[in-house]
């Protein structure tokens, strides 16, 4: 729900799309491992292509920032920002809203 009201609000990392119309086409969590994010985001890639969806950017979650500075998460966001960006070439952006 927060990342809706950013979005809303154009709010937090929301707010670099404050001039655009802006459409959420897919929303996922991290799947509680580090392993899972890369086969997520192709899944969501090719369904974006089966409904001709495409994006310009991906967030990281404010919740998988937080995890990785207060939970001991082991998600490395750098390195998945890397491997996202060149494996589907699509701007990796870390962090949503601010609440």
């Amino acid at each position: 729900m927060k990342c809706f009201k950013g979005i809303a609000e154009k709010a937090g990392e929301y707010e670099r799309w404050k001039d655009y119309d802006i459409e959420v086409i897919s929303m996922d969590d991290c799947g509680g491992c580090p392993g899972i994010l890369m086969p997520k985001v192709a899944i969501i890639m090719d369904m974006g292509k089966l409904y001709d969806r495409d994006f310009d950017a991906i967030h990281l979650g404010t919740c998988i920032m937080k995890a990785t500075q207060t939970a001991k998460c082991p998600i490395d966001v750098e390195d998945i920002k890397k491997k996202i960006e060149t494996k589907f070439n699509k701007e990796v952006i870390l962090g949503t809203h601010p609440y």
